[in-house]
């Protein structure tokens, strides 16, 4: 007996359901996508009332294949499936690659400011890649009477030093009190980096790279997120399996904690998404070579706090749904089917 208590309560073991989905998924989109956006404010989904009397949407995923849609979002501590038309669904969708960019590509939007890739060219081997990235800013609108187009202020910083962008979407952040811009670059077959555009206060037209990491296996972009509770990091995982993180400042990029046997597949599904915890944010990603999902913690160093074992490989996106306990995953297999995942046990 005394050999229990001092073993302290078991931890509950994650839980997992595939959602009844009458079609095959071809396309997923999590809570943090202009997608996901786009339908929580049309209508499609009905308001509910928070905790502390606002009302509002909760965090959805989006999914579509050829013979349908739907939304995903948590109800009464479930993941619940809302059907919608895949036109629907597809009109939304257009709008992520906006005229001018690198067709297939999605832009990256965060209040007025948008970054997406311009100039299409062939990477070192032989892929699709971009030579530009192009920023438009909605810039403020003096008050008046007359209706009047709003001004959008546009910079376009190529990857320079002999590099392309990787056709992948950046991600934007606020480092320094100012927005900036991290995507990721490739500088042979197999190497690339990942490189910092921001803008100086003294002038905040002159968006340029402001940091670069040192060529390597190529990278690509999990997520940003306080992942140690130090602050904002990037973490990324390479061509060989390496998860890395890395500590961001606005003229910065260093390397932290790594650990290797991930992967993020090599197509534009957003395959990894943060679950926010007490002081922080873990990482939740595709086990290499295997149908599983980890979920890492970076607090004293990388390591996996939970792997869930999955009847398919990941395929078209990784979702958190909510924070705390009553969070839920959603995964989209690479058979078509999406799976819900309650980590600490409960209803999925």
């Amino acid at each position: 007996m005394l050999a229990v208590l001092a073993a302290g309560p078991a931890r509950a073991e994650p839980a997992l359901r595939l959602l009844d989905l009458p079609f095959k998924v071809r396309e997923m989109r999590g809570p943090h996508s202009e997608v996901a956006t786009a339908v929580a404010t049309s209508g499609l989904l009905p308001l509910v009332r928070g905790g502390d009397g606002t009302r509002g949407s909760p965090p959805i995923a989006v999914v579509w294949g050829e013979e349908g849609g739907a939304i995903l979002a948590v109800e009464n501590g479930a993941v619940a499936v809302r059907p919608i038309g895949r036109e629907a669904v597809e009109d939304l969708v257009a709008s992520e690659t906006p005229r001018g960019a690198v067709p297939g590509t999605r832009r990256a939007l965060e209040g007025p400011l948008s970054a997406f890739l311009t100039g299409r060219t062939r990477g070192p081997d032989g892929g699709p890649a971009a030579t530009t990235l192009t920023l438009r800013e909605r810039q403020p609108l003096a008050v008046s009477t007359d209706p009047k187009p709003v001004p959008v202020a546009t910079a376009a910083v190529p990857a320079g030093d002999g590099a392309v962008f990787a056709p992948r979407p950046p991600r934007i952040a606020a480092l320094g009190g100012r927005p900036a811009v991290l995507a990721a670059t490739l500088t042979g077959a197999d190497a690339g980096g990942l490189v910092l555009i921001a803008r100086p206060a003294s002038d905040p037209a002159a968006w340029a790279v402001s940091a670069r990491t040192a060529p390597g296996p190529r990278p690509a972009l999990a997520a940003l997120g306080d992942f140690s509770g130090k602050g904002l990091q990037a973490a990324t995982v390479d061509s060989t399996g390496r998860l890395t993180l890395w500590n961001l400042a606005p003229d910065r990029i260093e390397p932290g904690p790594e650990a290797a046997g991930y992967t993020l597949g090599d197509g534009e599904a957003d395959l990894a998404d943060t679950l926010a915890r007490e002081g922080g944010a873990d990482l939740a990603l595709p086990v290499a070579g295997m149908p599983a999902l980890a979920i890492v913690s970076a607090r004293d160093g990388l390591r996996e706090r939970l792997r869930v074992a999955l009847p398919a490989p990941v395929g078209t996106g990784v979702a958190a749904l909510g924070e705390g306990a009553g969070a839920r995953l959603v995964v989209g297999l690479g058979d078509g089917r999406v799976a819900a995942i309650a980590l600490d046990g409960g209803t999925p």
